[in-house]
């Protein structure tokens, strides 16, 4: 997808209203992304008595991030190098965060179920995991359809790794979103 057009796609603070981030959470984004879509939003919105936590495998995207979050003054934003594809791939304690983003890594995670189980250990019970990604249907931008996953296909896998369906929803036009509680 070329750089920018996420936000014509996903409102991030359409997003992080439902799943119900409020000042003073922790709110990790695993798969960040170059952009900080949704982790600079989710800064602003915890507010200095929250964190917000960029997770991402590429070491560049987090130095990306992290520039833009001094630019922009966000203090309570930290980044961290992780592998959410391994058990304890993410240095963070269990149940560290009240809201733990996954947007747009399912279609290119080569281990789902060792993705979510991760997303769901970091989060703290009753707290909330995201779950969105690419509709199947071929569009303008995004991967190519065969690559796509359902909500179907992942919600299993979710369920397996411990979280429960809160609500399905479509937050962009090309996009399925579920909302899980731990």
């Amino acid at each position: 997808m070329p750089l920018g057009t996420t936000s014509v796609l996903l409102d991030p603070e359409a997003v992080l209203v439902r799943a119900g981030v409020r000042a003073g959470f922790t709110v990790a984004d695993l798969g960040c992304g170059t952009t900080g879509h949704f982790i600079l939003p989710a800064a602003r919105m915890v507010g200095s008595d929250g964190k917000a936590i960029a997770v991402d495998i590429v070491q560049s995207i987090l130095a990306g991030v992290a520039g833009r979050a001094r630019l922009e003054g966000f203090a309570n934003l930290e980044t961290i190098w992780g592998d959410c594809e391994r058990p304890g791939g993410i240095k963070l304690a269990d149940g560290a965060c009240d809201i733990t983003l996954v947007v747009n890594n399912m279609y290119q995670a080569t281990n789902r179920g060792a993705f979510l189980s991760e997303a769901a250990r970091i989060t703290k019970p009753g707290g909330k995991v995201v779950i969105i990604d690419w509709k199947t249907v071929a569009t303008p931008l995004g991967p190519p359809a065969a690559s796509r996953l359902t909500a179907d296909a992942i919600r299993p896998e979710a369920e397996k790794a411990g979280l429960k369906l809160l609500e399905t929803w479509e937050p962009g036009p090309y996009h399925w979103g579920m909302i899980f509680v731990k």
